[in-house]
């Protein structure tokens, strides 16, 4: 009987034990619940359940991929994004599908900037910070530009959003109700807002703006890839107020430096926080300093209350601080060290690209300026913030020659995305007009590689083996033949013995013309088509150039009433269907030999222009100025585009890319094409122009009324240059010694044994 009981007693505990475990969680936490209601409970006051007590961790399908591709550390973001992850309360998962009028962008890709807020009601403005104003200016200044909203399809806000830190000189308050009085606001639609910094301290939240962007694009630096939102917004780098507008410093690495052992192999210098987020990573760097190969120095002394926030190695980091000089370390590392700070971008970044630093990345989730576009493995090494004391064996794995790759790319991107403002706004603005539907897309070897995306107009051909500057880089030559173009500015009379029917009788002879085509500029009539010389298989084109000029092109192209613009000898005409373009001024006196011997040099040089008359450029200290000669020199800088072979995509370009204010200043002068047209070739290629043979006089002296016999030409030019230069950013001719001659010239053999023989009898 008392074991009866027992058993009783036990299968009722059984059942007790089975009811509290199978019936009493499930009453507690239905499965039928959702998630986020368990959760809301578990906040209200109720048991949390087990799950929601475990550490939260970031699984393998999390958006953190970018980190883990790069080849240097796991990809690992925890503790790296701040306090706060949440995301934008609206736009949050815009896609350029959802959140973006394309319609407004089918005509003309056009940016409107919002006019100046009025002045209060005490006369004051709302603050601009001079690094906004920099890009509203290139903006405005820029061929995206229109003063017409309706035609725009990017608008961008005429008020500073780039400090959004609300302890900041430059923080601008009330941006919300700003943002509402905008006429086009449209809960942001198809805006670009640019920022560098968002958030303050202590956590410095990414997303902390301090107004909702709603459906605009965000241009942002230190982005991370929680955050950014992928093929919506733009990664933009860190750069500090002194930044140039235009062009700026180019890179420091000169090509005989290739590949060299620098005196350090890392370097860094900088502050160091002594608490707060971002400071685990520079508190730490004094562990990999041997002040031997590895100078990482740090310092604690910023800010107002450095001192008392100082801890115990704050004086021997400093001592050791002082010991370097930040330039010097620059120019003699071979990897520059670019850790995180407050926020995950850093100034360090954009100086080391300049300097040929190749930049070791210490900054866990950072999405990389135009990462979409730039293969960064090219340029940079990837480290993980919680792996410090690998970095050491990582960069000392890297051979040689990819160090030697490395540092050229970083030169490519310097001057080509980032030297200056003007160039980081444009490369915005290229990234998202490829996102639209009907929009080339170039390829990644021609954002990769020089000259930039920003310089190869997907419009100018179906391929970009098209261009001058990949017929190289992809084996391949240019298309047969050349297009004769001549120049007509003063018209004399047609004739047997005119300096024009002697060129287009000379032109005929020679083996490799396709056809010539006549651009009369002059205030005299056409001539009869009986007083032209025959040209037999060759055609013929004369274009007479009208009255109206039309300077760019496009909507925001500009008339003029006046004489034809000097400039209408670089349209990429129709006619024009050879790659090169043999560009002539109407008095040139060269001959056949001359002309088929300058063609078969461009051709293994299809990117430069290559010619007879050659002029130079110096530096006037006397005058703080540029100066131009045309004297005998050792040297020249410019080939004159009155005697002169180039590729038919400059013709394009100078139509199509270069500033409005450089095309009027040729208009007004009347003046100094051929001068932008080298500079222009130079800008691209970076490689200064060709010239052959030592013919100097490339003229018919005998012709009337010419401008080389005006005594202000030469001061003229002289202005233009300057002029040039300051819209450029800087100077881009570059010197040349090189001359090419062929073979046997002037060598004492028989003339019979040379294949140019008629060069042999022209003078200098």
């Amino acid at each position: 009987m008392q074991a009866k009981k027992r058993y009783i007693l036990v299968i009722v505990s059984c059942a007790f034990l089975a009811y509290a475990y199978f019936g009493g969680y499930r009453l507690k936490v239905s499965p039928l619940r959702p998630r986020r209601a368990q959760h809301e409970s578990a906040k209200d006051g109720g048991v949390q359940p087990p799950y929601e007590q475990l550490p939260s961790f970031l699984d393998h399908a999390d958006p953190l991929g970018p980190l883990v591709g790069h080849g240097n550390g796991s990809a690992a973001v925890f503790g790296a994004l701040g306090h706060n992850d949440s995301r934008r309360s609206r736009g949050s998962d815009c896609r350029m599908e959802t959140c973006f009028d394309f319609t407004r962008c089918y005509e003309q890709f056009l940016v409107y900037v919002y006019p100046p807020e009025p002045l209060n009601s005490l006369g004051a403005a709302p603050p601009t910070s001079a690094n906004y104003q920099k890009i509203l200016t290139a903006i405005q200044e820029s061929r995206y530009h229109t003063s017409d909203p309706t035609a725009a399809c990017l608008f961008v806000l005429g008020m500073d959003t780039l400090d959004r830190d609300s302890l900041s000189e430059d923080y601008v308050r009330n941006v919300p109700s700003r943002l509402a009085r905008l006429p086009h606001w449209n809960n942001g639609r198809n805006h670009i807002i640019f920022n560098l910094y968002s958030g303050t301290w202590p956590d410095y939240a990414e997303n902390s703006l301090g107004f909702d962007a709603g459906h605009a694009i965000l241009a942002k630096a230190s982005m991370s890839v929680l955050q950014v939102r992928h093929g919506f917004d733009v990664s933009i780098p860190l750069f500090h107020k002194q930044f140039p507008l235009r062009a700026g410093a180019t890179g420091s690495v000169q090509s005989n430096n290739f590949p060299a052992n620098k005196k350090y192999l890392l370097a860094f210098k900088g502050k160091r926080y002594v608490h707060g987020i971002g400071s685990e990573t520079r508190n730490s760097l004094f562990h990999l300093h041997n002040g031997r190969d590895m100078v990482l120095v740090t310092t604690c002394r910023h800010g107002k209350s450095w001192r008392e926030l100082q801890d115990n190695r704050c004086d021997e980091d400093n001592r050791e601080y002082d010991r370097y000089d930040y330039e010097t370390l620059l120019q003699n590392s071979t990897f520059c060290l670019v850790p995180r700070g407050r926020r995950l971008g850093s100034f360090r970044f954009l100086e080391a690209l300049q300097a040929g630093c190749i930049p070791v990345l210490l900054s866990n989730a950072w999405v990389l300026p135009f990462e979409s576009k730039i293969d960064w493995k090219q340029a940079a090494i990837w480290a993980d913030e919680r792996l410090l004391l690998q970095v050491p064996d990582i960069v000392r794995s890297i051979s040689a020659e990819r160090i030697f790759a490395l540092r050229q790319q970083t030169q490519v991107l310097w001057e080509r995305y980032f030297g200056s403002i003007e160039k980081i706004v444009f490369t915005t603005f290229e990234i998202i007009r490829e996102r639209l539907p009907d929009y080339p897309v170039r390829s990644s070897l021609v954002w990769n590689s020089s000259p930039g995306a920003l310089l190869t107009l997907p419009t100018f051909a179906d391929s970009s083996r098209f261009m001058p500057f990949m017929l190289n880089s992809m084996g391949a030559e240019p298309r047969h033949n050349y297009t004769a173009v001549i120049y007509v500015q003063i018209g004399a009379a047609m004739g047997p013995n005119a300096a024009l029917y002697k060129l287009v009788k000379t032109i005929t002879k020679s083996q490799f013309v396709d056809r010539i085509l006549v651009l009369w500029a002059a205030d005299r009539p056409l001539p009869l088509k009986k007083r032209w010389p025959p040209t037999y298989h060759i055609p013929l084109h004369v274009v007479a150039l009208g009255g109206n000029t039309r300077i760019g092109a496009g909507p925001t192209a500009q008339t003029t009433e006046e004489r034809p613009s000097i400039s209408q000898r670089f349209v990429p005409y129709d006619e024009i269907q050879t790659d090169a373009v043999l560009s002539l001024d109407e008095d040139a006196i060269l001959n056949t030999d001359e002309l088929d011997f300058a063609y078969t040099v461009w051709r293994d040089f299809p990117e430069r222009i290559v010619g007879y008359p050659a002029r130079a450029h110096f530096w006037d200290d006397s005058k703080n100025a540029w100066g131009y000669t045309s004297k005998w020199t050792n040297y020249y800088s410019i080939v004159l585009t009155g005697a002169a072979f180039y590729h038919r995509y400059y013709n394009y370009l100078y139509t199509n890319w270069l500033s409005l204010l450089l095309l009027k200043t040729v208009q007004q002068s009347s003046n100094c094409e051929d001068i932008l047209m080298n500079l222009l070739v130079s800008h691209v290629t970076r490689k200064p122009p060709i010239k052959v043979t030592q013919r100097k006089g490339y003229k018919d002296r005998e012709t009337g009324r010419s401008p080389w016999n005006d005594p202000d030409h030469f001061i003229q030019r002289q202005s233009c240059l300057n002029t040039f230069a300051a819209v450029f950013g800087y100077m881009p001719l570059i010197r040349s010694n090189l001359r090419m001659d062929p073979m046997l010239y002037r060598d004492p053999v028989s003339n019979l044994r040379k294949k140019y023989r008629q060069i042999e009898l022209v003078g200098s």
